[in-house]
């Protein structure tokens, strides 16, 4: 994904419209029990993007605290009507960032994982692809993210929430 591109996304029940521009920062494939307990798949894909490129187009999203593994909860963008989670923001990264669950773009083929993270507890079934990289728990952000992503990171934590 360029930047200036967009992709677009939704819920279930189409209530909820919106999208995001330009590439994101990094995309999880987070296969930690929590992220499988909430999505009752084997794992989750997340986009971390600025929350100022994540655009409503339509409708509007109900923001609901939940519990996380860090003990320090996050907010889960969700439909009204169909309750798809849509993105989040974990209080880690703060009310700037969104993790867009990528399985709601229309176009989810666009974003692949860049890394694997917390693979000590995948699926054992799971098999991850040759050349991205995996790790058991997390990582250094410098060892795997892009310059670009890096730079815009920085921009981000220098703003004011």
């Amino acid at each position: 994904m360029r930047e200036g591109e967009i992709l677009e996304g939704g819920c279930d029940c189409g209530a909820i419209r919106y999208a995001i521009e330009g590439p994101p920062l990094f995309v999880h494939g987070c296969h930690c029990r929590w992220c499988q307990r909430e999505t009752g798949s084997a794992f989750a894909i997340n986009a971390m993007i600025e929350t100022d490129r994540v655009d409503v187009l339509e409708g509007e999203p109900l923001f609901v605290d939940t519990p996380s593994a860090s003990g320090k909860g996050q907010r889960i963008a969700r439909c009204p009507t169909c309750f798809v989670a849509l993105w989040s923001h974990y209080n880690g990264a703060g009310p700037r960032m969104a993790f867009v669950r990528v399985g709601t773009l229309d176009d989810p083929d666009r974003l692949p994982p860049d890394i694997h993270i917390f693979t000590e507890s995948k699926q054992p079934w799971v098999v991850l692809p040759e050349g991205t990289p995996a790790v058991p728990v997390y990582y250094d952000r410098k060892e795997h993210w892009p310059t670009a992503s890096l730079a815009r990171h920085r921009m981000l934590l220098e703003r004011e929430t």
